[in-house]
C-alpha cells in the first residue's frame, strides 16, 4: 500500500464556534476512527491554534485505542507559539512532546512557511479532514489545493450533522 493512501491531513480553522465544539470533536472522532479502520494509520497536523489542536487531541486518544497511529506534526516554524496565551502553548508543547515526528519547514517565521506547511502536509496525503465554513483563509486555499490534487476531502462542517461530508461522497 501507497504510504499517502495510509496518510490523512487535518486542515481548519484557527477559530472554532465554542457552542459546536462537542458536536465537532464527536464528528472528528468519528471520521478519523473510520479511517484508522480503513488502513489509515499516519495522521498530519499543523499545529495551529482551533481546528489543528483538535484534531492532534484526537489522534492522541484514539491512538490509545488503536496503538499504530501515528500523529506527525509538520510545524510552519520553531516560534509559532509568539504572540499565544500561557495555556495554549502549554497544549501546544504536550501535543508536540507526545507527536510521533515533528517536522519544520522553517527555523524562523518567513513569509510562505505557513503555505509551504498546508502544501506539505496534503501533498504527504491521501486524504484530507477539514472543518471548513468560508471560502478565504488558509483553510479554503489548503482545501481547494487539496481538492486541484484530486484529493478526497472530508468537511465536517457540512450541514449533515448525521454524517461526514465528502467532496464527492460520504466518509
Amino acid at each position: 500500500m501507497n504510504y499517502r493512501n495510509q496518510t490523512c491531513c487535518f486542515t481548519g480553522h484557527r477559530t472554532l464556534p465554542e457552542e459546536k465544539l462537542p458536536a465537532i470533536r464527536t464528528r472528528l472522532y468519528g471520521a478519523v476512527e473510520r479511517l484508522v479502520r480503513r488502513g489509515v494509520v499516519y495522521f498530519g497536523a499543523g499545529g495551529a491554534l482551533g481546528f489543528d489542536t483538535l484534531a492532534a487531541q484526537v489522534v492522541l486518544k484514539i491512538r490509545k485505542k488503536y496503538p499504530e497511529v501515528r500523529l506527525i506534526l509538520v510545524l510552519p516554524c520553531r516560534n509559532q507559539t509568539r504572540g499565544w496565551t500561557a495555556d495554549s502553548v502549554a497544549v501546544y508543547d504536550a501535543i508536540c512532546a507526545a507527536a510521533d515526528k515533528v517536522v519544520y519547514i522553517a527555523d524562523a517565521y518567513r513569509k510562505g512557511c505557513m503555505h509551504e506547511r498546508n502544501r506539505h502536509l496534503v501533498d504527504e496525503s491521501g486524504q484530507c479532514i477539514c472543518y471548513l465554513t468560508k471560502n478565504c483563509g488558509g483553510t479554503a486555499y489548503t482545501v481547494n489545493y487539496a481538492r486541484s490534487k484530486g484529493m478526497p476531502v472530508f468537511n465536517l462542517a457540512a450541514p449533515d450533522a448525521t454524517e461526514v461530508q465528502h467532496v464527492s461522497g460520504n466518509l
